[in-house]
């Protein structure tokens, strides 16, 4: 069921600014990566190939993209990355690609795949992490686990929006049915706790930092997330290409690939440094340095399938896709999974 008496469109965070080229490096190991069966080695001084990348300034998630760009972490792997704010959803980042104004962006493979299974020309490339998702419960509710969703209500701050389908596909794996056991209250972006804290739904699903200041404000259960059981393992966001800049910048995405995959590695180590760059930078409405830390410390920063690892991921994607019907029936996960990734690792 859904319950749209209150439909009032998402509200993201406002640009505070992009940030652009990239200034000290952070003296980093400069020995190889090895990712998979493939190993990435430093790259060899050359003029940096200009890469315009997507992402969600304030999303605690894409915090280490920024990081990486201002302590020239892609820098060092020869690639001049901007950061192009593109909204707060899936929708804005794929409108980014459409229109030219990136080359590139992150973004979540549940608003990935429905877009490319329609012919949209990207290909995904490398995974970032895991665990940005939550859903939570209030103690009225009594909910304990996936399973005692059956009758209850979940606020969301859209239909279609990644918390709403990733929660969805975590229901009907519990053996529930997602749309007649479950109903969806539409809310705004900002209201998605106040309105569980009221008695207006019982649980809230919502994508971190939002997500985990309302589980620390309300004092909500975390029921679910993107990295832990059905989840466990799985790259939730990964980084695509638009198809017309792979064709002469497939040696710069593997670069920005290296980039990427150094930058989350480091943020796994070191989520205090991220977390403080985040704060003086961004400004998180209402999150200190100790919170910040929390968040970013949650992600499974070290989960970043690339080539093999990652069509595998996209397939197991897919299928959660089919199981609650956002992609079409006749639609073959695994064709799908090998059509829209770029194996850089070939």
């Amino acid at each position: 069921m859904i319950d749209v008496r209150n439909p009032i469109p998402a509200v993201g965070p406002t640009r505070r600014r992009v940030l652009t080229g990239a200034a000290g490096a952070l003296g980093l190991a400069a020995g190889g990566l090895a990712v998979g069966k493939g190993l990435f080695t430093p790259a060899i001084a050359a003029p940096a190939t200009k890469i315009r990348l997507a992402w969600t300034e304030v999303a605690a998630c894409h915090s280490p993209l920024g990081f990486g760009v201002a302590k020239g972490i892609y820098a060092k792997h020869g690639v001049d990355v901007e950061l192009f704010f593109q909204g707060s959803s899936g929708q804005t980042l794929i409108q980014a690609l459409a229109t030219g104004k990136a080359d590139a962006g992150a973004g979540l493979v549940g608003d990935w795949l429905k877009p490319l299974e329609q012919g949209f020309d990207v290909k995904l490339f490398v995974g970032s992490h895991g665990g940005c998702l939550r859903l939570l419960a209030s103690e009225a509710s009594k909910v304990k686990d996936i399973r005692d969703l059956k009758g209850k209500t979940v606020a969301v701050y859209g239909l279609g929006t990644s918390p709403h389908i990733q929660f969805q596909v975590a229901v009907a794996k519990a053996g529930l049915d997602p749309q007649a056991d479950v109903t969806w209250k539409v809310v705004p972006f900002e209201l998605v706790g106040d309105v569980v804290a009221r008695g207006e739904a019982d649980l809230a699903a919502h994508l971190d930092p939002w997500a985990y200041s309302i589980e620390k404000k309300h004092g909500f259960k975390l029921i679910a997330d993107s990295q832990t059981g059905i989840f466990e393992n799985r790259s939730c966001c990964v980084l695509g290409a638009n198809g017309a800049f792979i064709k002469d910048n497939r040696d710069a995405l593997r670069r920005l690939a290296e980039g990427n995959i150094e930058v989350h590695e480091y943020t796994a180590a070191h989520p205090d440094e991220v977390a403080a760059w985040y704060l003086e930078n961004l400004k998180p409405a209402g999150l200190d340095l100790k919170s910040l830390t929390e968040v970013i410390g949650h992600l499974v920063t070290h989960n970043h399938p690339i080539g093999p690892d990652l069509v595998e991921q996209i397939r197991l994607g897919a299928e959660d896709l089919k199981l609650v019907k956002v992609l079409e029936p006749g639609t073959d996960p695994a064709k799908l999974a090998a059509q829209v990734t770029l194996n850089l690792l070939a």
